[in-house]
């Protein structure tokens, strides 16, 4: 039995290494990179995230996010020390990867030309981007290269933006710095800015398994980037950690107005709540709609399985 089980991780092994020589991955092998997502994929077979939970998603605080993943057993999903174009403009949206590896002439011919005659156009630092959908945010490894490691400048920054209506979060570099001020809404996070144009590099893989730094990156994946940083929230998780994070704004306004009221100590909120506590936050939420940010349903289906 033992025997079978290694046959057939060398296998899937071997199908991702054949797969990231520049090509996108199987829907065989993102459904084996997301098999706990029960949700709708898209057509290249990536989780697909409904907008409203992203939207939610991009309303909390990295620390909020990071506690859940935490507590969850994912402890590698945060990357810091990026500089941005707009320091105030926060990117969110599912996860669109592409990795690159030092050029090495002989692979990279072949890389082109297989390219070109599978219909993708240009460059292959462009043909990412023609696999962007709206809601996207593409997502890149390219060895945190900044000197002619600049993946995108103002003419491809019009371009994701036009079709994904977000940003892009580089372990790489970018130029043209004004011009991308210039398209509104726009951001991106990179490692630095820097007037060379690309080379000494080369497309290795679509749609395929990346490292950001110490964070790690799947296609589907639904990052947050803020000042603060970039974390990936997988797929089958979304929705946990939205709740999660909402229930602790809660729990935090209420202790906020009952601290200020003189109802509680700070030694009673902040520990864990007693009967009576409870049952005050429950009749504020009732005497609060308007204060909470998911649905009364959400919430007491949240609750019954919360210790709090």
């Amino acid at each position: 039995m033992r025997n079978i089980k290694i046959l057939f991780i060398t296998s899937l092994l071997a199908g991702a290494a054949e797969l990231t020589g520049q090509t996108v991955i199987s829907g065989e092998m993102m459904q084996f990179y997301t098999a706990q997502w029960d949700g709708e994929r898209f057509s290249d077979g990536r989780p697909k995230v409904p907008e409203d939970l992203i939207t939610r998603l991009k309303d909390l605080s990295i620390e909020e996010i990071w506690g859940t993943l935490r507590n969850e057993g994912y402890n590698n999903q945060f990357e810091g020390g990026w500089q941005m174009v707009r320091d105030d403009e926060t990117v969110a949206g599912r996860v669109l990867t592409a990795l690159y590896y030092p050029k090495r002439p002989d692979v990279e011919k072949n890389i082109l030309d297989k390219g070109h005659a599978a219909g993708n156009k240009g460059g292959a630092n462009s043909w990412p981007i023609d696999k962007l959908q709206d809601g996207d945010v593409y997502v890149a490894d390219c060895f945190g290269k900044i000197l002619d490691g600049t993946l995108i400048g103002d003419n491809l920054g019009n371009s994701i933006f036009a079709k994904s209506h977000r940003g892009v979060i580089f372990d790489a570099g970018a130029r043209d710095l004004e011009g991308l001020l210039e398209i509104k809404g726009f951001n991106a996070f990179v490692r630095g800015f820097d007037p060379s144009f690309l080379q000494e590099t080369m497309l290795m893989g679509i749609n395929v398994p990346i490292r950001i730094g110490r964070a790690v990156a799947f296609p589907g994946d639904v990052v947050v980037a803020k000042k603060e940083g970039v974390i990936f929230v997988p797929p089958h998780l979304v929705k946990k950690v939205v709740l999660t994070g909402e229930f602790v704004m809660l729990r935090d306004k209420f202790g906020h107005q009952m601290l200020r009221e003189g109802r509680y100590t700070p030694g009673q909120i902040d520990a864990q709540w007693t009967d009576e506590i409870r049952s005050v936050f429950i009749d504020w939420l009732d005497k609060n709609p308007k204060e909470m940010p998911m649905s009364r349903k959400e919430l007491d289906d949240f609750l019954k399985d919360r210790t709090w």
